[in-house]
């Protein structure tokens, strides 16, 4: 089990919450941390998932600058157009 506890740990703590909260809210505690669980997970998955869209938007942005500094450019100064 999870953070070392043992069965008979498990029992008492199961025990002790029956006790204050009792059998009919159980299930409705139950209902109700499964639900923050869900929402919790999905927040997470929304922030994630903005982090690395907005990573790859100013990757390419990043790779131009990096370009133009090669080319002798500094990076912020105005593009000089060239012919060949």
């Amino acid at each position: 089990m999870p953070f070392g506890l043992g069965m008979g740990e498990a029992i008492v703590i199961f025990l002790v919450v029956l006790l204050l909260f009792g059998a009919k809210r159980l299930p409705e505690i139950g209902t109700s941390l499964g639900k923050g669980i869900r929402e919790f997970k999905s927040s997470v998955r929304e922030i994630e998932s903005s982090v690395r869209v907005e990573g790859e938007l100013k990757a390419p942005q990043d790779e131009a600058a990096g370009a133009r500094v090669a080319e002798g450019q500094e990076e912020g100064a105005p593009r000089r157009l060239t012919t060949n």
